[in-house]
């Protein structure tokens, strides 16, 4: 069967954000458009042809019919190879396992993560390299470059492969398996945690719990695991169909979006567990009797106990935290006499440091916590981290979480986010800002001094690379700090994100409302960014 050579033109805006290329449906329905994509992926990694290439998704509308073409590409384009998740789902972590157990040269995963799905709504494409992880931005802006210049793609004209039976056919001279897309994926969490303690909290008749899959794709991963594997009782696992339009809700698993969850941890049946993951699979929210874990404190919790859950037990070699994630983790890594790096925003900046054994355990303010089992941040994962502390230590999430403050400190902590702000209006916010960097140190600022002031820049410490400009940080004489950057997650505008944070080490203040405790820095930030001003907003859309 010969290639097709199909002419075309380059598109504008396919440079990839911080975990691949995002728009709108709509967008990637344009003809060629997908196309374009793929092929700068298979032009500039020309070692996937003659190797195996992983592919799958999320199962958001448009994966399916993306996942076709990429197929008949990826036959056109010499790969030898292609392991496909049987109804084209793969949950993000869980391609980052089967490119790692495989050995193959990467994979291309179809997401847009915790973004809503949908005809209307939003599709996502990214490369992973063989080791697991979201491409560096080496290999982005080569494949942005190269989609600047295209002018034809290379495809098969062949039938749709069938997608949802097990077992091998073939696309030309590619081989394709289709293979289930939660066995690899359970078989290592179960080589991680304590399975048979945490089956013995699910039956001791005093726990209660539920995750909720958002209609999204932990939906199998967590029933097969939590109820199958686990023994949690049938309906744990709430909103199990992962939906091409995810229900028509937002699967991002945070206190607005699974308000059904959170509203059962709080009444007077409150459940002990409540767990969330997002579109892909790869972030996470843990939730308490009445008691709200955030991600920031949730990845200092599991390094200081990772030594109780088998897969760890020999303790971590090190920790690191994006930039705005809170410096809770920073503490423990202290005490434990460990490493800890920030980085930027973005799953790719911890792959160098987990390949060359520098961390174990990673984590992201925005719902992301993992360790070096993978190269993805992995919701699933953390969820069963926590219900194995949870079994080994017979304590509450709240227990957990006030004997960890009063040994370390609390880490006040808050995001606000102005979501579909004006793209311009939000550039000259963050432009204003840095106009003011040089001259904020010293300065007053309610009742706060201000200690630093910059644009964050990370050296790589493995490669040297140079990332600059990756958000305003703030930082005060009491070491409270604030942080201000631009998401480069969305597709519509442009989403502002406030990152506020304080340490008190006080246990008898570690009860306060955090909204309360943060109201002057939250004046602070307000009146320094001119935010209402700029945006026309006077409150955020999402507080977390």
């Amino acid at each position: 069967m010969q290639p097709q050579v199909i002419a075309t033109t380059p598109f504008e805006g396919q440079r990839p954000g911080t975990s691949g290329l995002r728009k709108k449906v709509d967008v990637f329905r344009q003809p060629h458009y997908l196309e374009n994509f793929v092929q700068a992926i298979f032009d500039t990694q020309t070692h996937v042809a003659g190797g195996t290439l992983v592919v799958g998704g999320d199962g958001r509308y448009y994966n399916r019919e993306a996942i076709q073409t990429i197929l008949r590409m990826a036959a056109a384009n010499e790969v030898k190879r292609a392991l496909v998740g049987r109804g084209g789902i793969l949950s993000t972590p869980a391609a980052s396992c089967v490119i790692r157990k495989y050995r193959t040269r990467g994979g291309i995963i179809l997401s847009a993560s915790h973004n809503p799905g949908g005809p209307d709504g939003d599709f996502g494409i990214k490369f992973n390299i063989a080791a697991g992880g979201p491409a560096p931005e080496s290999v982005t802006d080569a494949i942005f470059a190269r989609t600047q210049t295209i002018r034809e793609y290379r495809t098969l004209d062949c039938p749709a492969t069938d997608l949802d039976a097990l077992g091998t056919v073939r696309i030309g001279d590619m081989e394709v398996e289709i293979i289930d897309p939660v066995s690899d994926y359970a078989e290592l969490m179960e080589s991680l945690f304590d399975f048979n303690a945490i089956h013995q909290l699910f039956n001791s008749g005093i726990f209660r719990m539920r995750f909720d899959a958002m209609h999204a794709v932990t939906g199998p991963y967590a029933k097969e695991i939590i109820e199958n594997r686990l023994g949690a009782a049938p309906g744990t696992v709430m909103n199990p169909e992962a939906l091409e339009d995810f229900g028509g809700g937002h699967p991002d698993p945070n206190l607005a979006h699974a308000k059904e969850l959170v509203a059962l941890t709080e009444g007077p049946d409150a459940l002990d567990f409540g767990a969330a993951s997002d579109g892909d699979g790869d972030r996470n929210m843990i939730l308490g009797k009445k008691c709200f874990v955030t991600p920031s404190d949730s990845l200092a919790v599991l390094a200081a106990n990772a030594h109780l859950v088998p897969g760890y037990r020999a303790g971590i070699r090190g920790v690191a935290r994006s930039m705005p994630t809170s410096q809770a983790a920073d503490r423990v890594a202290e005490q434990l006499g460990v490493e800890c790096f920030e980085t930027p925003t973005g799953w790719k900046f911890f792959g160098n440091l987990l390949d060359a054994g520098r961390i174990t355990l990673c984590g992201e303010e925005s719902f992301g916590t993992g360790s070096d089992h993978v190269r993805e941040k992995d919701g699933l994962w953390a969820v069963l981290f926590w219900l194995n502390l949870l079994a080994v230590r017979q304590q509450s999430v709240a227990e957990i979480l006030s004997e960890h403050w009063r040994r370390f400190g609390r880490n006040f902590y808050t995001r606000h986010d102005y979501e579909a702000v004006d793209a311009t209006a939000a550039e000259g916010l963050i432009d204003h800002l840095r106009i003011l960097l040089p001259g904020l140190p010293g300065r007053r600022l309610g009742d706060q001094t201000v200690s630093y002031a910059d644009d964050f820049a990370y050296t790589d410490p493995i490669d040297g690379s140079r990332s600059e400009r990756q958000g305003i940080r703030i930082g005060f004489e009491s070491g409270a700090r604030i942080v201000f950057r631009l998401s480069g997650t969305g597709t519509e505008g442009a989403t502002l994100r406030i990152y506020l944070e304080f340490f008190e080490p006080d246990p008898e203040r570690h009860l306060r409302d955090t909204q309360e405790a943060m109201q002057p820095l939250i004046l602070i930030a307000r009146e320094l960014a001119q935010i209402e001003a700029r945006t026309g907003r006077s409150e955020p859309d999402v507080v977390t």
